[in-house]
């Protein structure tokens, strides 16, 4: 008998949802004038930043360690600390991914649910 999976990363669409969220996400960061501060904290080249964003997604949403098993733990509040985050970056962020997740098609119960989520880990990347 199968096993019903329920996790944020089943529902997201597995592997081809993530990589949808991660890449409409970056388009976004890209294109959105009211995203230039937290665009300018990223390489020119998105390409690796896109990979990480997703293998860590993978993990976070509930689907398989990618992250972990290529870097170890993501250390998220360390990795970050190099870079100025205040409420302003944050809000930044979050109006990117917020607009990903509506641009991919999920559902509003699992955009909130997602948002909420999203919008406390941003929060803690702060330090400023």
């Amino acid at each position: 008998m199968a096993r019903l999976d329920n996790s944020h990363y089943h529902l997201i669409g597995g592997e081809a949802g993530v990589h949808d969220l991660v890449n409409r996400f970056y388009d976004l960061m890209d294109s959105l004038p009211e995203a230039t501060e937290i665009r300018a904290m990223h390489a020119k080249d998105l390409t690796q930043t896109r990979e990480k964003l997703f293998m860590f997604l993978s993990g976070w949403l509930g689907g398989p360690q990618l992250y972990v098993e290529k870097y170890g733990h993501p250390r998220l509040r360390q990795r970050h600390m190099p870079f100025k985050i205040g409420v302003l970056e944050r809000d930044q962020w979050m109006l990117c991914i917020r607009q990903a997740m509506l641009d991919i098609g999920l559902d509003e119960d699992l955009h909130q649910q997602l948002g909420d989520a999203f919008y406390k880990t941003a929060d803690f990347m702060r330090n400023q």
